[in-house]
């Protein structure tokens, strides 16, 4: 009868886990208080045996960990409790179904078999061990909506060692249930072959265009008169010297005579270039290469360009620069506490006493700043304004800065009347093949030009040292 009395206590226990707060949950409370369960408990001590020896022997299982879907604290938890509620649901619907076959046979006067009181002792084991892992798993949600805790920082092996259930099931204890704990996997924007590595899937941010190298400003052609030219040779004639000899005559004298001397100049188109090489397939996949190649091609022709007409030495296929044929810095007049802008000034002096007045100067920018800052004895700057913004003059002069010139060194003169530059070649690109680049599907991109430079006048040209000049 006592047995009878626990089976029913078990059933109204399984109400009242399914309706807690109904009266079948009120009726349990009352049937425990009048019933000792001490009698199924001591039954079930054998069952109890007898149940981790049939888990143990009927179906292998062990501690087993799965990856799923990750969560912020490493474990789906909600997940894992889920699964567990419904195994405790089915456990429960078992106890009850147990109880109402009790309480039927004993309607019925019908003793109960020692099988259903082993199914009872066995559904009652493990709705209890299903119920404390539910209480475990819910504690666990709450402290993850908190904020997680100590155990975001555990590992995942550490935190499978420390979980109740599974220390339940490595001390013997079949109470302890199935242990399943589930880890997220770390994924991290590494690109090595592990697990978690998403990193190649992570899109690069690329920014359109190339950014090209700076370009120097080139103007000492601008100061130049430009011309063209035929054939590959140019040949001027120039008066390079005269003796004057005019002087009033009286009646029926002799008049005096006067000489002049001229020379031949000639000079030669030089080329000046260079190339590069590409793919088809290059110039096809990077459509703004070509463009980019053409205007590199040129801009160094422009720079090499430069430097010869300011510094050619005529040697090879050098140009005949106007600093080698220059007239050296020769002060004119002797002025007491000379700066830089006074050595300027007794240049453009030098060449207009040549018959040949400046009409530019060429320094560079490191000596043009140092003019820019020159300053008075009240600290005020002598020349412009540093919120202006003039072009740079200097006498009434344009000034062009450039670092083609030596540091500490200055040209000036009559730029226009002084010298010529003459295009054979204007500067072009053109492409072609090599050798086998045809069948290589290469291409060969070619920047070149050709041109003479004309110097008339080496004296219209003042070239100097300010350090010297400043010396003196």
């Amino acid at each position: 009868m006592k047995f009878l009395l626990s089976l029913m206590a078990i059933g109204l226990f399984a109400l009242a886990l399914v309706a807690p707060g109904s009266e079948a949950h009120a009726s349990a409370g009352l049937l425990a208080s009048s019933t000792s369960l001490v009698p199924l408990a001591a039954l079930g001590a054998g069952s109890i045996a007898r149940l981790a020896a049939s888990q143990m022997g009927s179906r292998a299982f062990g501690p087993r960990i799965v990856f799923d879907k990750p969560d912020e604290s490493g474990n789906d938890v909600a997940a894992l409790a889920a699964q567990i509620k419904a195994e405790q649901k089915t456990a429960i619907d078992a106890v009850k179904a147990i109880a109402e076959e009790a309480l039927g046979k004993a309607k019925a006067g019908e003793t109960l078999s020692d099988s259903v009181k082993t199914k009872a002792d066995e559904a009652l084991t493990k709705m209890n061990a299903l119920t404390e892992q539910v209480a475990t798993l819910e504690q666990a949600i709450a402290k993850q909506k908190k904020g997680g805790g100590d155990e975001e920082r555990k590992t995942a092996g550490e935190r499978f060692t420390e979980a109740e259930n599974v220390k339940g099931f490595l001390s013997g204890d079949p109470s302890s249930g199935k242990v399943d704990l589930r880890i997220k996997a770390t994924l991290t924007s590494l690109t090595t072959d592990a697990a978690g590595s998403v990193g190649d899937a992570i899109p690069n941010t690329r920014l359109p265009g190339i950014l090209p190298l700076p370009q120097r400003r080139m103007t000492v052609r601008d100061l130049l008169s430009p011309g063209r030219m035929d054939g590959s040779t140019l040949e001027y004639v120039k008066e390079t010297g005269f003796v004057n000899n005019a002087a009033p005559v009286a009646e029926a004298a002799a008049k005096p005579s006067s000489d002049m001397k001229l020379e031949l100049i000639t000079t030669s188109a030089k080329v000046i270039a260079h190339w590069m090489r590409a793919s088809k397939q290059v110039l096809s996949d990077i459509s703004q290469l070509r463009s980019i190649i053409d205007q590199r091609l040129l801009y160094g022709l422009a720079y090499v360009e430069e430097a010869q007409l300011l510094n050619g030495d005529g040697t090879g296929q050098n140009l005949a620069g106007i600093i080698p044929q220059a007239t050296a810095y020769a002060a004119p007049v002797a002025l007491a506490d000379l700066n830089m802008l006074d050595v300027m000034r007794l240049a453009m002096l030098q060449a207009a006493l040549a018959e040949y007045p400046a009409t530019g100067h060429v320094m560079h920018p490191t000596d043009w700043a140092a003019i820019e800052t020159l300053k008075d004895a009240n600290g005020q700057y002598i020349i412009g304004n540093p919120q202006g913004t003039t072009a740079p003059t200097l006498w009434g002069l344009p000034v062009v800065a450039t670092q083609a010139m030596t540091i500490r060194k200055f040209l000036t003169g009559a730029f226009r009347l002084g010298a010529q530059v003459f295009d054979r070649w204007d500067a072009r690109i053109e492409t072609g093949f090599v050798n086998d680049d045809f069948t290589k599907n290469l291409v060969t991109i070619l920047g070149e030009e050709r041109l003479a430079l004309a110097v008339y006048r080496p004296e219209a040209f003042i070239y100097g040292d300010f350090d010297t000049a400043l010396a003196a």
